[in-house]
């Protein structure tokens, strides 16, 4: 399985939650990277383009396995910070 996602990446929990929220309920989520993202990824609104088994930290990877394609993560911790994702593609 492969998948094309969007992420925004903070260091604070708390402004994590807020991002997610904020997404979910309608704010752009390209904008909200821009904005706010700590990734160089920002530049493009959080696309990280797609990427397959093993490419990204498993607890990301996990969560891109368990979203919906559209559909806004709720805060993954991993070693890099906290991610907002967007899961914007799946294909086997």
């Amino acid at each position: 399985m492969q998948f094309k996602a969007s992420h925004i990446l903070v260091k604070d929990r708390a402004l994590a939650q807020e991002l997610s929220r904020k997404a979910k309920q309608g704010a752009d989520f390209a904008s909200l990277a821009r904005e706010n993202s700590t990734c160089p990824s920002k530049a493009q609104g959080g696309d990280l383009g797609w990427f397959g088994p093993g490419q990204m930290v498993a607890p990301f990877e996990s969560a891109c396995k368990g979203l919906g394609v559209g559909s806004i993560s709720d805060p993954v911790s991993t070693q890099f910070g906290y991610h907002v994702i967007k899961v914007t593609g799946k294909k086997d």
